[in-house]
């Protein structure tokens, strides 16, 4: 039955995202990209996972003002953690992922104009990627980021040692971060769902304080990264 969800999940993916191109495209040509196509993107990723049974409940340690712009850091175990974030967030942000996102059909098109690429093995494709992720943030974006660099492989899933790049980057530019812990995603649907399949539930969010590093140096950013891969397991961990 797992695997007949993972299929009507697909369809349903392919089904609103055929819907929904033109739309996508159209705006992706317009120079207030951002507003419109994360727009849509919160109504794709409502739709084709709503479907199909699966929802988002988030819990939030304290009223965020999104009127500010943050980077987020969450843990990674679900192609679902795209919809989990754009369900969070409003107009003003992007995604920061691996250069692999260009080949896939349905993410292809927002790596292509608003979202960030970044090949890991390369340290010239890193460098640009942080440099435009800096102008960003500089323009009031929110950035988007999973710290682990990738779904790791463990299942059922294990918080991976986080790259320093998002911590060295929110306190050179001052902007505060916001953890985000998401539970239990893996059990709806682990990685991108070919191995174990989806069902229907729902995924349970806890969005964190903000954690300001205006007060930070660049020496401070090993500490930081410590200390919001501790707020994140822990949110992981606690029911």
């Amino acid at each position: 039955m797992k695997r007949v969800h993972h299929y009507l999940y697909l369809g349903s993916v392919g089904f609103f995202f055929i819907l929904l191109y033109p739309l996508l495209y159209h705006y992706s040509r317009k120079g207030d990209r951002f507003r419109k196509m994360n727009g849509i993107r919160r109504i794709f990723g409502f739709l084709s996972s709503s479907v199909v049974g699966i929802f988002y409940r988030y819990r939030f340690e304290e009223k965020i003002d999104w009127n500010k712009h943050y980077i987020i850091c969450a843990n990674h175990s679900s192609n679902l953690d795209i919809t989990v974030i754009s369900q969070l967030l409003r107009s003003g942000y992007a995604f920061m992922g691996k250069e692999e996102l260009l080949d896939n059909p349905v993410t292809a098109l927002f790596f292509r104009t608003i979202d960030i690429p970044v090949n890991r093995e390369s340290k010239m494709s890193a460098f640009r990627a942080f440099k435009r992720a800096e102008e960003y943030l500089r323009n009031g974006i929110t950035l988007v980021i999973f710290p682990e660099g990738k779904i790791p492989n463990d299942f059922p899933p294990v918080l991976h040692p986080f790259k320093n790049g998002p911590f060295r980057l929110a306190i050179e530019q001052k902007v505060p971060i916001i953890p985000v812990s998401i539970k239990n995603i893996w059990k709806i649907m682990w990685d991108d769902g070919l191995k174990y399949g989806s069902r229907p539930g729902i995924c349970n969010i806890c969005v964190h304080s903000p954690v300001a590093t205006d007060h930070l140096t660049i020496d401070d950013a090993d500490t930081l990264r410590d200390r919001i891969f501790k707020i994140i397991k822990e949110g992981v961990n606690n029911d």
